[in-house]
């Protein structure tokens, strides 16, 4: 697995993560929307043709979902990568504002 630098970035109600790859050009990213105290959107995750198949995307995922575990607020997962994750991965049921279908 590459080493994957993640970070996050907030203005206002948007904000977005980024990851970077050592050795790779480019970032991808997971923009999201605060919908209220305890609730969020993933709006989009992209990533550049340089950093298919290095991981970047499921990492930026893994972190949402970890932040949403430890500020305890709820995922409204719009992006279609994120919900076809969450599909996959039915123990993030927790962090979820709806039940997988």
């Amino acid at each position: 697995m590459p080493d994957i630098e993640i970070g996050r970035e907030e203005a206002g109600a948007k904000g977005r993560y980024f990851a970077r790859v050592a050795g790779i050009a480019g970032e991808a990213e997971l923009t999201f929307t605060r919908r209220g105290p305890n609730m969020v959107s993933a709006d989009h995750t992209g990533a550049p043709n340089s950093m298919r198949g290095s991981g970047a995307a499921m990492a930026l995922i893994e972190r949402l979902i970890a932040d949403a575990r430890r500020e305890r607020f709820k995922i409204v997962p719009l992006c279609p990568y994120v919900r076809a994750q969450y599909k996959r991965h039915p123990e993030w049921s927790d962090v979820m504002a709806e039940p997988v279908s």
